[in-house]
């Protein structure tokens, strides 16, 4: 791939991504001022009876939106070398976001998403990896173990594009088929992170290869 066309890749995916970082504050802006009579919150009323909900719902919205920034540029060699402490404090804001505040919240949400034991399977399935991959992360990076560390933050960032790539297949399949919401619903929860998992793992081994040619 020519560095012309490289660059441009590079741009529409940053784009892209902005875009989306945009969709989402959006989002999370509905639930300003405190409400739980709004949106996503109508439809849980069930789940609101349990008097920790509500805060548990409030707690992972309004801390996963702090994930988003870092990851424009926590992958990117440029910023690792030219301004290596931003990447460290970067990346220690993600890794204790994730496993103090948004990955345990969104085990407890999952337990009570909609679309029953599929969609709950599903997402709870979602925040016990991302919380595991994050945790590995950390420790290899504890342990100076760069290159793994690069790999499980690639699968902890892939986990966390989990929330726009959900909005993404939601748009993608009520556009194309018009089936039932809730078929919707339970057909989503486990795309929106399989598929970005498995990418990940393909980036990973395409990343490895790559350093094996450069080696010889």
């Amino acid at each position: 791939m020519s560095s012309r066309i490289q660059f441009f890749r590079n741009v529409l995916l940053v784009l892209c991504y902005l875009w989306f970082c945009y969709l989402m504050l959006k989002i999370m802006l509905q639930y300003i001022p405190w409400s739980h009579n709004v949106t996503f919150l109508n439809i849980k009323q069930q789940a609101l009876k349990w008097s920790f909900y509500e805060p548990v719902f409030f707690i992972h919205v309004f801390s996963s939106i702090l994930l988003l920034p870092p990851g424009l540029v926590q992958f990117s060699p440029y910023v690792r070398k030219r301004w290596p402490h931003w990447h460290r404090l970067f990346g220690k804001s993600y890794v204790w976001l994730v496993l103090i505040f948004v990955a345990p919240t969104g085990i407890i949400m999952g337990v009570f998403a909609n679309g029953g034991w599929s969609a709950q399977l599903a997402f709870s399935m979602l925040g016990l990896l991302w919380f595991m991959s994050t945790w590995y992360a950390m420790k290899c990076a504890m342990q100076r173990r760069w290159l793994e560390h690069r790999d499980w933050m690639i699968r902890s960032f892939a986990l966390m594009l989990s929330a726009i790539t959900l909005r993404l297949w939601k748009w993608i399949l009520v556009a194309l088929f018009h089936p039932h919401p809730m078929d919707v619903y339970r057909l989503i929860a486990w795309l929106s992170w399989g598929l970005n998992l498995i990418f990940a793992e393909y980036l990973i081994f395409q990343i490895h290869r790559r350093e094996k040619i450069i080696k010889k």
